[in-house]
């Protein structure tokens, strides 16, 4: 008997559907050659970790919720004394998303949680880095589903980006719209 592994919903989507159009828009000759996405890496930089002991604590564990996956706790690699910093002090956390976790997240992220931003019109299609890779700033971590808002601390940004294997920011652009990141007109 051969159990059936479940295949995220973006990622069989990608499949389906997205090989075959890049394929076809950008000619390519064969099916490898189109741009997937590699990786997703998710950070919080923590200034107010320095006064406030209990900040790391609960940005990883904020972070753990959102992802799934335990964050990696960033410290000082300098003492900075016109920012009262140590070194080894911590002052972020961040975590890499590789596999069916990056596709759940990513998945997650442009239907569940950027549409609960108030206002919102879109995510910045300017912000690539002329390699294909694309970066998006979060005012809040509360716009994600999971995080329940009575048991935050303190409201926190994070910095997502998304790394692909294309060559330029076209490729990249046209592979994140075809999943469905919500970039303004």
């Amino acid at each position: 008997m051969v159990t059936e592994v479940a295949v995220p919903t973006l990622k069989q989507k990608y499949r389906d559907e997205v090989v075959a159009v890049l394929q076809r828009e950008f000619n390519y000759a064969n099916p490898m050659q189109v741009p997937t996405l590699t990786k997703v890496s998710v950070n919080i930089g923590l200034g107010e970790a320095l006064t406030n002991g209990r900040a790391v604590e609960s940005a990883v564990s904020d972070l753990q919720t959102i992802t799934g996956q335990k964050p990696v706790v960033n410290r000082a690699k300098k003492a900075i004394s016109n920012f009262k910093l140590r070194e080894n002090n911590p002052i972020g956390v961040s975590m890499t998303l590789r596999g069916d976790r990056m596709w759940e997240f990513l998945d997650r992220l442009m239907n569940m949680a950027l549409p609960r931003v108030r206002d919102f019109h879109g995510v910045a299609a300017n912000a690539f880095d002329g390699r294909g890779n694309y970066s998006l700033g979060l005012t809040e971590q509360i716009i994600f589903p999971e995080i329940s808002f009575d048991s935050v601390e303190r409201v926190r940004g994070m910095q997502i980006n998304v790394i692909t294997t294309a060559r330029n920011d076209e490729e990249g652009k046209r592979l994140l719209e075809l999943l469905g990141m919500p970039f303004t007109r």
